[in-house]
């Protein structure tokens, strides 16, 4: 469960020490936040950072459509947290809006500084095969949402058909990215994700499982 200021980052961690073993925690501040983040906004999130139930920074990234914030602050922002993970030795979970550029050079140029075997995953991933593929060389997993099942995200589902085994998770976003604007976004939005993903790759939903638990396992382990 991510958060995405610092409320929400605290609310995680006060979730997953309800549910241990069922909810991971994640801190972070999204780029819609970034122009809100001050000095003591910040020292109180390296402070959350450091709690043991913390399993990732997150949700961060770049913004581009909203731009909510200025886009140079959501850089700044963004790489000042890259460097919280690195020296938590944690893991990003990446929320990118038409910044497929930036994030994938941002990224694979901190994750090669940082040297961590799986530096984070692409939240709700929206940019193509190629974009994909880059990054999971550098390490990071894709993560789909239900847009891979409509039609018109042809970039995500080359990517789903494109990426191997154990590259790649499945979220909902809730209550984000739902079926439609009357129906509940709740965790058996999974399913589907899962089921359209055996789908393209031309699988059983019961190959996928495995790897994709394996990966998840692999990312949020300290």
């Amino acid at each position: 469960m991510p958060g995405w200021d610092l409320p929400s980052s605290e609310a995680a961690l006060e979730l997953a020490a309800r549910h241990p073993g069922v909810i991971d925690a994640a801190v972070g501040i999204h780029p819609h936040d970034a122009a809100a983040l001050d000095e003591p906004s910040f020292a109180r999130l390296e402070s959350l950072a450091a709690e043991p139930g913390v399993r990732a920074i997150g949700e961060i990234g770049l913004d581009f459509f909203r731009n909510l914030s200025p886009p140079d602050l959501q850089r700044e922002v963004f790489q000042r947290q890259l460097a919280l993970a690195a020296a938590n030795g944690l893991p990003v979970l990446v929320h990118d809006r038409d910044a497929h550029h930036d994030i994938t050079e941002i990224l694979l140029a901190w994750a090669g500084r940082a040297g961590s075997r799986h530096p984070g995953v692409l939240h709700a991933f929206s940019g193509d095969a190629r974009m994909a593929e880059r990054l999971s060389d550098g390490g990071f997993l894709i993560s789909f949402a239900l847009p891979v099942a409509f039609r018109s995200a042809t970039g995500p589902r080359d990517a789903a058909a494109a990426l191997d085994a154990g590259r790649f998770l499945v979220e909902t976003d809730s209550p984000y990215l739902g079926p439609d604007r009357d129906r509940r976004n709740e965790p058996s939005t999974a399913l589907r994700v899962t089921a359209e993903l055996a789908r393209i790759r031309e699988m059983q939903v019961s190959e996928l499982v495995a790897p994709i638990r394996a990966a998840y396992d692999s990312v949020v382990a300290r």
